[in-house]
């Protein structure tokens, strides 16, 4: 049954939607008692984007869902001028809004595009997510009275009311949740515990502080915004907390509530990235670490946008880690196929999921440097001319567990695979890569995507022990696979040119594996070999002029004959 509530505001009052709406919506879910009262009491005070007036609130609850339209609003412009529809969104990482300084430069950036009508996503300001994980976990252990002395706890107080006094914008905009997060994580130290679900609460402050930072100091500059809680405007996820998935009636919900604010009254869309609410529970999740990429290809898909500009620290996506080798390259053009491949594979530049709503909507997406605005960056779209391109990038992703599995039993029987896949699928472990023989097969594992660190051993030896039931196991730790990300219907080329290079280098690949995607051929390596594996591979594709030969003598290259002798 559907139930609506009617509230008048006062002109004398200010409207922070933020604690009504989770205030309603903890009680409707199944929050716990200790998370109702950290919640705090719903108050009238003010907001980042500026005042309300006598406006109406209604709020709409059914089956656990709440959403609030506002009643009554005055028409006005967008900050050009213009009534032109949303058109792009501009995401902008951690670094890029990390002090008051960046923020000005980000905002002047926003500018200096006035025939844009952008939506802007935002990440929590540099380190603040770290920091309040870290809170969390110290605040299990160090009692109630000890809270307020935490470290972590100083650095973000300081860091944001730092950046609101710098701006010129009200310390109201964020004290407000400064209380509340202290009194968090008190609620933390009296029940000595930390759930995945209070973590993914615990993080949600970083996005909600900057982003209605941001919104005000846009707001001061004369270039009208509203801030939005991505949990409170329709971004619907699964209940799987820390690492949530987006659910498909996102896409009409939040194209419906942003479009309808826009021609209600054009203002600057700032969103946070990285969160949503469980469809359950109703409670904040979080989409993974990097998942403000896809809050922004969300929106881009839900509202058909023209592009998706998602600008980092980096002049795109790079030919490989530049921390492992200095002499990275920007590449120009990406698939979404590849791009996808370069995140689940280590590269940080994107989040693992964020190509596929980008890639359904058919949006493209465009990298690019806020520290270097007029750097080119990298255009990632649908498909891209392949005929003479060989290796894209070279990602590496350490630390991986390497699985060997031997059994006869695999020999012309069928249900084999299976039951070695459900047994992951019980300890709910994901397999990166497999390789498959006639009796074997070898898997790598990413022990990291175990959320605790203590479960870490505990968990593989629970595979190693069910395992140990139909085969015969060895168990491989301290492994990296090194992903050569390009055209791989050319893999003969690709696969003769880096076995040259690692034989001369004294490497030894213990598996390949080579994607159904057919863009990634992933070697593992010991994790002591890897990085300097990496630059040699770099340095003999990339830089001795290999793929620039190739290209000029494409028919010799794909039969094979082409090959340049790697001396």
């Amino acid at each position: 049954m559907a139930m609506s509530y009617l509230f008048t505001a006062p002109t004398s009052c200010f409207a922070r939607p933020r604690k009504s709406l989770r205030d309603l919506s903890s009680r409707l879910g199944s929050q716990s008692f200790l998370e109702w009262e950290l919640l705090g009491k719903a108050a009238c005070e003010k907001r980042g984007g500026g005042q309300i007036g006598k406006n109406s609130l209604t709020v709409f609850c059914q089956q656990g869902v709440v959403s609030v339209a506002r009643k009554d609003e005055a028409v006005s412009q967008s900050f050009d001028g213009s009534t032109a529809q949303l058109n792009i969104v501009m995401k902008f990482g951690g670094s890029s809004v990390a002090s008051a300084e960046r923020m000005r430069e980000v905002a002047d950036l926003i500018l200096s595009f006035p025939n844009e009508c952008p939506i802007i996503v935002l990440s929590a300001m540099g380190k603040t997510t770290n920091k309040l994980l870290l809170a969390g976990e110290k605040a299990v252990g160090c009692g109630i009275s000890h809270v307020s002395e935490m470290d972590e706890l100083s650095f973000v107080k300081e860091l944001h009311l730092k950046t609101v006094d710098e701006l010129a914008v009200d310390r109201l905009i964020v004290s407000g949740l400064l209380d509340e997060l202290e009194q968090l994580l008190k609620g933390i130290a009296m029940m000595k515990e930390l759930t995945l679900r209070t973590k993914d609460y615990l993080v949600s402050f970083g996005e909600c502080m900057s982003t209605r930072i941001f919104a005000a100091y846009l707001n001061k500059i004369g270039a009208k915004a509203r801030q939005y809680d991505a949990f409170d405007i329709g971004f619907i996820t699964t209940d799987d907390f820390t690492n949530a998935d987006i659910l498909e009636a996102t896409y009409p919900a939040v194209a419906k509530r942003l479009h309808g604010d826009w021609i209600r009254d054009p203002a600057i869309p700032v969103v946070t990235g990285f969160l949503g609410k469980g469809w359950k529970s109703c409670a904040v999740t979080t989409l993974g670490r990097g998942g403000s990429d896809l809050t922004a290809t969300t929106i881009g898909k839900a509202l058909g946008l023209r592009e998706i500009q998602v600008w980092k620290d980096v002049d795109g996506v790079l030919t490989c880690d530049p921390n492992i080798h200095p002499k990275a390259e920007p590449v120009p053009h990406l698939t979404f196929d590849e791009a996808a491949e370069l995140a689940y594979f280590g590269a940080q530049v994107l989040h693992p999921q964020s190509m596929r709503p980008a890639r359904e909507g058919d949006v493209p997406v465009r990298v690019k440097n806020s520290y270097n605005r007029q750097a080119p960056g990298t255009l990632i779209t649908r498909s891209r001319d392949m005929s003479k391109a060989l290796l894209t990038s070279i990602v590496l992703k350490q630390n991986i567990t390497l699985l060997d599995i031997v059994s006869t039993r695999m020999l012309g029987q069928y249900g084999f695979l299976a039951k070695v896949f459900s047994i992951f699928e019980d300890l709910g472990i994901s397999v990166d890569s497999v390789a498959t023989s006639e009796v074997s097969i070898s898997l790598t594992l990413d022990p990291s995507k175990i959320w605790s660190r203590e479960l870490i051993q505990q968990e593989l030896d629970h595979v190693v022990e069910e395992l140990e039931k139909i085969s015969v196991v060895n168990l491989l730790q301290g492994r990296s696979i090194i992903s050569l990300i390009g055209n791989v219907q050319r893999s003969s080329l690709i696969l003769e040119r880096a076995f040259n290079v690692l034989r001369k280098n004294g490497v030894n690949v213990q598996m390949i594996s080579q994607g159904a995607s057919k863009v990634n051929i992933s070697l593992v390596v010991n994790d002591s070999e890897a990085k300097q594996a990496v630059a040699a591979l770099h340095e003999a594709f990339f830089e001795d002029g290999f793929n620039a030969e190739i290209q000029s003598d494409d028919g010799q290259s794909q039969n094979g004959s082409g090959v340049l002798p790697y001396n």
